[in-house]
């Protein structure tokens, strides 16, 4: 007789270019489409997942996107090497029982986040911006864990917010000015600086 039920999960990291940051990628949908970044343990409340995760001593962010959960480690609390299989473990479990990852009631009461998703209202700049970052940015960031999330756009000046492996890494400053900067100039001549924005 074949056995239903919750299929096996298998989780895989990767490194991020932040060495407090992990990578956890597995072969599920975790929130289809979407992202949340919690900061801490405090703002955990919209993810039971991020709860629990929060339960390890030395965890201090939870970035959940589609199929890939980054945690940032405490500076010098301990070493990835040792962590990582009990880590992996615990999301293989939790995630074979079939616990929930996000609620979705939760997050919609909470003050919406910036988003990369162009609406009615954007000038022509906002929309090409949103675009460039949807299409050419988000596939990189989150190759490497992370989001990069619009903020502003103003008189040449755009404002992003930086998530999950991207928020607090040394080479997230070079990347964004280096590359998203560079390209957006190039490709959206209005644009004259990026800047990232603390949440």
């Amino acid at each position: 007789m074949i056995k239903t039920g919750n299929p096996v999960i298998s989780i895989y990291t990767e490194m991020t270019p932040n060495p407090e940051t992990m990578k956890f990628v597995a072969n599920k949908l975790l929130y289809p489409g979407k992202s949340i970044d919690i900061a801490d343990e405090a703002s955990a409340n919209p993810s039971p997942l991020a709860q629990e995760l929060f339960t390890f001593p030395f965890i201090k962010s939870v970035f959940i996107a589609s199929n890939f959960v980054t945690l940032t480690k405490t500076a010098d609390t301990a070493d990835w090497q040792d962590v990582i299989p009990t880590i992996k473990q615990f999301l293989k479990e939790y995630l074979e029982e079939g616990k929930p990852v996000v609620n979705d009631d939760i997050v919609a009461t909470m003050k919406p986040e910036s988003s990369n998703e162009v609406s009615a209202d954007d000038d022509d700049v906002v929309k090409r911006i949103k675009e460039l970052l949807e299409n050419y940015v988000k596939p990189a960031v989150e190759m490497d864990g992370g989001a990069i999330q619009f903020k502003s756009y103003e008189e040449g000046r755009v404002n992003l917010m930086l998530q999950g492996s991207c928020s607090g890494c040394p080479s997230s400053m070079i990347t964004l000015k280096a590359g998203i900067e560079g390209m957006m100039k190039r490709m959206i001549p209005e644009v004259k600086e990026v800047v990232a924005e603390a949440e």
